[in-house]
């Protein structure tokens, strides 16, 4: 899309874009993307917010992580990025295991976070969930995987002509496949990393999922906003886990009134 300019990069090796000007929200996507993923959230909060988006290492333009890294490593080179942006507290969305980075900020990094979303984010798998993300994980370590399969999780049969499903797909074809297996595996064993510290977590906290979706489930959003001083759970009817390319306008609204939410100036109790 024409609203997405050449991206700059950060001495962390973070490739990022800002467009709009206003509060900044940094908006971090998931594993197999790249931040065009965030395409209509770009578009649209940027007339009222500095809208900044930035690729996962080894995704996009991004410098990749080494092997064997965790979800701390991911959540460490975004704290790296923040402080290389210097906007001050900004607020944080991300989807799916951007959604864990975000997570790690609001607990590891509270005076940078100002407000804390997390779009289709995992908590507290059950063990037959946390087995099959596992398996995946080792899969695609190995190079031999289904990059169509994703896909079928993602969004379910039947939508295969749809430009949501186009854009995935394509944005998939496009990864590195060892800046994916490093990153899906820190995704694969990150859900209980920070399950623990969310009641320390004082600033407005959205979590938005798909009512469809199997694997960031609604009675996760509904759990972590349950945990949260000022957490707010939003359930999309009708929708899976690429929630925020089909059925923007409703998360572009929830983005927008969370953005408008005021709370403690950080998100963490002192």
């Amino acid at each position: 899309m024409s609203i997405i300019p050449q991206r700059s990069e950060m001495p962390s090796g973070t490739t990022y874009v800002a467009v709009g000007r206003g509060e900044p929200l940094v908006l971090i996507h998931g594993v197999g993307m790249k931040l065009e993923a965030w395409s209509p959230q770009i578009e649209a909060l940027s007339e009222g917010f500095e809208v900044i988006a930035a690729d996962l290492p080894g995704h996009g333009e991004s410098a990749p992580l080494t092997g064997g890294t965790d979800l701390r490593d991911f959540v460490s080179r975004f704290l790296r990025f923040l402080t290389e942006l210097g906007r001050g507290p900004v607020s944080v969305a991300g989807h799916s295991m951007g959604a864990l980075i975000a997570a790690g900020l609001a607990v590891e990094a509270p005076e940078l976070v100002r407000r804390v979303a997390l779009l289709n984010g995992v908590h507290r798998r059950d063990p037959a969930a946390r087995d099959a993300v596992r398996q995946r994980a080792a899969e695609i370590e190995t190079g031999r995987f289904d990059r169509e399969a994703p896909l079928r999780r993602w969004f379910g049969e039947g939508h295969e002509h749809e430009g949501a499903y186009a854009l995935s797909r394509r944005l998939l074809a496009e990864v590195d496949q060892q800046g994916y297996a490093t990153a899906y595996a820190a995704f694969a064993n990150g859900d209980a990393v920070y399950a623990d510290r969310w009641s320390e977590v004082i600033c407005p906290a959205l979590f938005l999922t798909g009512e469809g979706d199997l694997n960031s489930t609604p009675d996760m959003a509904r759990a972590m906003a349950a945990s949260t001083r000022l957490g707010q759970a939003v359930i999309i009817s009708g929708h899976r886990h690429m929630v925020n390319l089909t059925a923007p306008e409703e998360v572009n609204a929830a983005l927008a009134d969370w953005m408008n939410r005021t709370g403690e100036e950080a998100c963490h109790d002192a």
